[in-house]
This record gives structure tokens, C-alpha cells and sequence, in this order.
């Protein structure tokens, strides 16, 4: 239980919510904060920036608790709720690593550093260990392999991340990778940190006293890595680089070629004694060819009984990985080679039947094929879930024979292609999961919502597409295609404002910005970039995107665009506790849709948006502490919303009626809203937005009892 009447636990407190407005639960956490501080002090309040200022506020609540046992209660009841969202230990340990090679062979030096430096007495250096190798020489291999045999070792599980994942020439952010780790810790979606400095600060306070290991594999460089990195003395993290990394301060241990007899041992393992028998005359050139590599020495073990060598294509002759690669290609089918060549021409995540025939002109069931031919020879990698990606050497070996046997025209065409497949997808998908909201780009006429059985489903399909979405719109603004990077971006709104994420969105929503060419659409960019940057407390970058975009409205006279970028304004104001000016936004936003004559742009939009201006002028009268305009004002937009069957917006207004009762001391008339809210939410898939009625409820109980 969180005492009230203590700063370093209400400072405790609100140090965890103000790093964890990640999405629209960490918001309204926030939000609800102010409006906390506003009723205990019994005045406005700036936003904290900082622990110095959260410490300040921490103060003046609990001096507000000394003054009024009912304000004290009411403190407790709060802070109690908002911390039951915390992170809980997982009810398993997390276990991430993947299963090791069944042919391992030698690496007798890195496993005895390995083990030697897992345990050597704690003296305050943490366990750090960087295996670095070249391309195929097996460092993940060893990695695995030891944390699989040492799984003892770790009674707290052990973490894995690829670093090799999208993102900035090829390398994943240390952000999203957090997120993953997070969520396996423990902590809730809608308690993520925004950040990536609050998210690596409780990284390391949640392995405080662990006994764990953590693998970071393919890292690019010391600064994607640092933000992973522990001091925490049960813990060893491992890893894997094709070079030494400049600035990283762990123990270097170099993962060399295989000596020819382990090179031999390793063929005989996988081809068996008899065709290495049979072969006994070309081995010495195999093993040549190979020079020591793994992954060489697996391409060459299915075709060790080929009389010679095919010969190498490619520009990559002197290298095993490139030869090995191009002995493999030279034995696919036709179109298995153009599905290998085309899906190859950017950095795909995930590459699934769908995207692999809109890439190579094929059809989904060819595109099948062809992809199972690709894993089988092990040209490609095979997810969990079935899709597909390629090592790094592989995808450059790939790339360079596109442009080679293709040209670049046909290689401009198929990514033209794979990013038209991706927007369809993303269309329709969006339209599904927001039905109702104002949409612009000509795919929503024609993509209708009827190709998902719910908003969930919908969602879910957004939220696993979404890294190749975000490099779809890359593909596009690097082809010099503005048109398809909006549109894109115009369709992640929904997994934008439903699942968070966006930090992930981030490098999209700037292209976007970036692209726009005519008026409206370049105001549309901005809100939505300003909507993220201020989900990411960079409230200044926020408010100057909204100024571009209410300007770039201005200037073609569209009103309904201009109320837009002056209602996300008032949200800014909202959430930087600033009540009067926020509800100035929101009464502005107002006026301007009142100026849409009967046939002006938008007019018919204008139900929904003055509904959602209610919902938000209510939001800013409960925190300027005027409850009876706020509940009326909210109740219209519960009854219009209601009446449309827009279950997210309905359950959204009902959660801020209800957080608008509890406040005015009327909880057990808020409960059955919050249980009408729940089940909208769950049934649309915004699990994102459970929290806030979470803990609404747990205040109804309390007041109740």
C-alpha cells in the first residue's frame, strides 16, 4: 500500500507514471494525476519536468493529506490504483533463447571464456562477453549453444533479442527491444515506458538481483547495445558481432574458422560417413571452399557427392558464405530464384506468401512454393509464425543478382509492387479496425471494412505487420514515391492510436511529414506526427507540428482541418495539465466547425467531430474542477456515440463519465459504465485502454466500502 502521507513513496509514484506515457493509458494516468493535484492543493498546477519537480508536487499532495483526511483517502486510493499497474514477476521465468544446433562441433576457447567469465566472483564489473566472428563463422551458434548447456545457471530465465531486426541499416532499436523485454518481465503494455532512457532505467531495475542471461544477437554497433547493457551482478549478458565493437566494455572473445578435422567432423555429422566416403577425393576442395566456415559446410553436406563445384554467381567468389550461397541459388527452380532476387531489394522483416508474389509477380500459391524451397535450402530463415526473412550475407548475395540479371527497372518495380501490396493491406485493415473515423486517400472507397470479422482481428493484423509497414514506407519515399508514403502513413492511424507504439511509428510518421506536397495532406501528417512526439513527451516538437499544420489548413481553407489541428492543440494542453487554454482549444476547434456551411468540405463529419469536442471539453472542465459541465458535456458525446455503435469512442466516454463521477464522490453509479466500457474495449482489441477502468473500479470498491 502506497502511504499518502510520504513524499518518497507519492514521489515513487509519480516518477512511474510520468515515464509511463507510452499510449493513451499512460495519458490518462497522467492526466489524472493533475487533476488530483489540482483538488488535494486546491489549485492549478504546472507540469513536472523532472525528478526535482515530481518531488515538488509529491510535497505539496502530502501536505494537502495532513490537512484533510478525506483528501488523504482519497491520495491513497489513487496512488494505490495507479501502482497496482506496476510490473508483477511473470508466473514463468522468461525463456527466449532458441534451441541450439543438433551438430556442434569444437569451439572449446569461447566456451571455456564463457564459463570462466559467468563465474568469476562478483567485484562490480558486470558479466559482459562480446563473441565476434565473421559472417557464418558461428558466433550465435556458440552463443546458444552455451546458454542452452548453462541453462542452470540462470534460474530466472534468460532473454533474447536479434539485433539484426528492422530498422536503420538493418539494425533493430534498442527501444522496441526493450519493449519486448519489458513485456516479458512483467510489465504491462500500458504501463511502458516512452522513452528509451526511462525504459533501459527499469531494464535495470527489474534485473536488480536476478539471476539471469541475456543474449543480444547481431548487434551493429556499442551504441544499439548500451541501452541493454546491466550492472547487476546475477546477470550475463552475451554478445554477438561480426566485429569488435568500438565502446563497448566487455571481454573479447574472437569465435574463429573450424580446423579442417573439426570441419571434416562437422561434414561427417550432417552427410553422413558414407558420402563423405564416397567424396573422399573432392574433400580436401570442399573443405577448402569452405575455409572453416559452418555455414559453408552446411550448404556443401546435401551435394557432397557432386562430382565439382557449380560455378559461383554472384560478385562474391573469394568469400565461403557468397560461394556457398550462390552453389545453393544455382540449384533452385526458376521461380524460387525470382522469389530469392526479389524479395531481397530491402530489408523486409517478415516476408510472407502475400508480399513474396506481389514482389516477384507470382501467384500466392507459386509464392508458397517457392518460399518452402528457399527455407529448405537455407537461403532463408523461417519464423515462428511462418514468415520468412534472410541473414544479412544472404539478402546482399540476393540483391546484387537482382540488379544483375534483372536490371534496375524490374527491381524499381517489383519494391513498387511489394509497397502496393503492403498499403492494400493496411487499408483495409485500418478501415476495419477505426470503421467510423474521417479517412483520406483513395483506397478507403474502394477497400471497404468487411475483410476482417472484427476490430481486433484487425488490429492484430496491423500490430504484426507493422515493422514492414514502417520499412514500406521507407521503400517509398527512398523510391520517390510522396503519393504512397501519406497513404501509408494515413493507415497506421489505427494501430497508432489503439496500440501505442510509438516509438516504432516514429521514422513513418517524419516521412510522412516529409512527403506531403498539397495542403490538407501535409496537415494531416503533421497531427499525426504531433500526436506521436507528444505520446513521447516532446511537447515542443508536438506543438510546432500543429502549427504547421493549422497553417497549412489556413492557407486553403479548409475549417475542418483547421478545427483538427486546434483540437489536437487543446489535447497537448490536456496533457501538459494546462486546463483553461485546453478548453480555449476545444471551444476554438468549435467555432470553426460551425463556420462549414451545408456544403462545405466535411460537413458531414461534423456529428462525430463536435461529439469528440465534447468528450475533450469535458475532459478539460473536470480538471479546471467544474463537474457538472464536464458531465454534461461528456454525456452528450456517450449518447451520440451510443447511438452511432462506435463502440471505441463510446467506451472511451464512458470511462472519462465515469472518472468524472468518482471524482465527484459518486463511484457506485460510475460502476456499471466502467463494466459497459470493458467489454467494448476487449471486443475491439484496445486492450490498451483497460487500465484506466482498472483502476476507476478498484476507486468504486473503495469509495463503496
Amino acid at each position: 500500500m502506497i502511504d499518502p502521507l510520504s513524499v518518497s513513496a507519492v514521489a515513487g509514484v509519480l516518477g512511474a507514471v510520468g515515464s509511463a506515457m507510452a499510449g493513451e493509458a499512460g495519458k490518462w494516468a497522467w492526466e489524472s494525476i493533475g487533476n488530483l493535484a489540482q483538488r488535494v492543493t486546491g489549485r492549478q498546477l504546472a507540469l513536472p519536468d523532472g525528478p526535482e519537480e515530481r518531488e515538488e508536487l509529491a510535497r505539496l499532495l502530502v501536505e494537502g493529506a495532513h490537512r484533510d483526511p478525506a483528501q488523504a483517502r482519497a491520495l491513497a486510493a489513487w496512488l494505490n490504483g495507479l501502482a497496482e499497474g506496476e510490473a508483477k514477476a511473470p508466473d514463468e521465468a522468461p525463456r527466449l533463447l532458441p534451441a541450439s544446433t543438433r551438430y556442434f562441433t569444437d569451439r572449446k576457447g569461447p566456451l571455456a571464456a564463457l564459463d570462466k567469465e559467468a563465474g568469476r566472483k562478483a567485484d562490480g564489473r558486470p558479466r559482459q562477453v562480446l563473441l565476434h566472428g565473421p559472417d557464418g563463422i558461428g558466433t550465435s551458434a556458440v552463443a546458444i549453444h552455451w546458454g542452452g548447456r548453462e541453462a542452470h545457471r540462470f534460474p530466472d530465465g534468460q532473454l533474447y533479442a536479434d539485433l539484426r531486426a528492422a530498422g536503420p541499416q538493418g539494425a533493430a532499436d534498442p527501444a522496441t527491444v526493450l519493449r519486448r523485454f519489458l513485456q516479458k518481465l512483467g510489465v504491462p503494455a500500458d504501463r511502458m515506458p516512452a522513452t528509451v532512457e526511462d525504459r533501459a532505467e527499469r531494464y535495470a531495475q527489474l534485473l536488480a538481483g536476478r539471476r539471469l542471461l541475456v543474449v543480444l544477437d547481431h548487434a551493429h554497433s556499442a551504441a544499439q547495445v548500451r541501452p541493454l547493457l546491466t550492472a547487476a551482478p546475477g546477470v550475463v549478458t552475451v554478445v554477438t558481432a561480426r566485429r569488435p565493437l568500438a565502446g563497448l566494455d566487455a571481454l573479447n572473445v574472437p569465435v574463429g574458422p573450424l580446423a579442417d578435422k573439426d570441419a571434416r567432423r562437422l561434414l561427417t555429422d550432417l552427410a553422413g560417413k558414407h558420402a563423405v566416403g564416397a567424396a573422399k577425393a573432392a574433400l580436401p576442395g570442399v573443405l577448402e571452399r569452405c575455409a572453416g566456415s559452418p555455414f559453408a559446410l552446411r550448404a556443401a553436406a546435401p551435394v557432397l557427392g557432386d562430382s565439382a563445384p557449380r560455378a559461383v554467381a554472384g560478385p562474391f567468389p573469394a568469400d565461403p558464405v557468397q560461394a556457398a550461397n550462390a552453389d545453393r541459388y544455382a540449384r533452385l527452380a526458376v521461380n524460387a530464384a525470382l522469389v530469392y532476387r526479389s524479395c531481397a531489394l530491402r530489408r523486409w522483416p517478415a516476408i510472407g506468401s502475400a508480399a513474396a508474389a506481389a514482389a516477384s509477380g507470382l501467384t500466392e500459391a507459386e509464392a508458397v512454393e517457392a518460399l518452402a524451397e528457399l527455407a529448405d535450402a537455407g537461403l532463408l530463415e523461417t519464423a515462428l509464425d511462418g514468415r520468412h526473412r534472410y541473414r544479412p550475407a544472404v539478402r546482399r548475395h540476393a540483391e546484387a543478382l537482382a540488379v544483375q540479371e534483372d536490371g534496375l527497372a524490374a527491381c524499381a518495380a517489383a519494391v513498387r509492387r511489394t509497397v502496393e501490396h503492403y498499403l492494400r493491406l493496411a487499408v483495409g485493415a485500418d478501415h476495419a479496425a477505426l470503421p467510423q473515423r474521417w479517412h483520406l486517400g483513395p483506397l478507403y472507397a474502394e477497400i471497404g471494412p468487411d475483410r476482417y470479422p472484427g476490430e481486433a482481428e484487425a488490429l492484430a493484423v496491423l500490430g504484426a505487420e507493422l515493422p514492414n509497414l514502417v520499412e514500406a514506407v521507407a521503400a517509398a519515399e527512398e523510391f520517390a514515391a510522396p503519393e504512397l508514403v501519406c497513404q501509408l502513413v494515413e493507415a497506421l492511424w489505427a494501430v497508432q492510436l489503439k496500440a501505442g507504439r510509438h516509438d516504432e511509428l516514429l521514422p513513418a510518421l517524419r516521412a510522412g511529414a516529409r512527403a506531403a506536397a498539397d495542403a490538407r495532406t501535409a496537415a494531416r501528417m503533421h497531427v499525426q506526427l504531433a500526436l506521436a512526439l507528444t505520446e513521447l513527451q516532446e511537447y515542443a516538437a508536438a506543438e510546432q507540428q500543429l502549427e504547421l499544420a493549422a497553417d497549412a489548413e489556413r492557407t486553403v481553407g479548409h475549417l475542418r482541418g483547421q478545427a483538427t489541428a486546434v483540437e489536437t492543440l487543446g489535447l497537448l494542453r490536456l496533457r501538459q495539465w494546462r486546463y483553461t487554454e485546453a478548453l480555449a482549444c476545444f471551444e476554438q476547434a468549435a467555432g470553426l466547425l460551425d463556420g462549414i456551411g451545408a456544403d462545405g468540405v466535411g460537413q458531414a463529419d461534423l456529428p462525430r467531430a463536435r461529439a469528440l469536442l465534447d468528450r475533450h471539453r469535458g475532459r478539460a472542465l473536470r480538471g479546471a474542477g467544474r463537474f457538472e459541465e464536464a458531465r454534461a458535456a461528456i454525456e452528450r458525446a456517450v449518447a451520440y456515440f451510443r447511438g452511432t455503435g462506435e463502440a471505441y469512442n463510446t467506451a472511451r466516454a464512458l470511462t472519462d463519465l465515469a472518472q468524472t463521477l468518482v471524482d465527484q464522490g459518486h463511484g457506485p453509479q460510475a460502476l456499471p459504465l466502467l463494466d459497459e466500457a470493458g467489454v467494448l474495449l476487449e471486443r475491439g482489441g484496445a486492450v490498451f485502454h483497460l487500465m484506466p477502468i482498472a483502476v476507476l473500479r478498484s476507486l468504486c470498491v473503495n469509495e463503496d466500502e
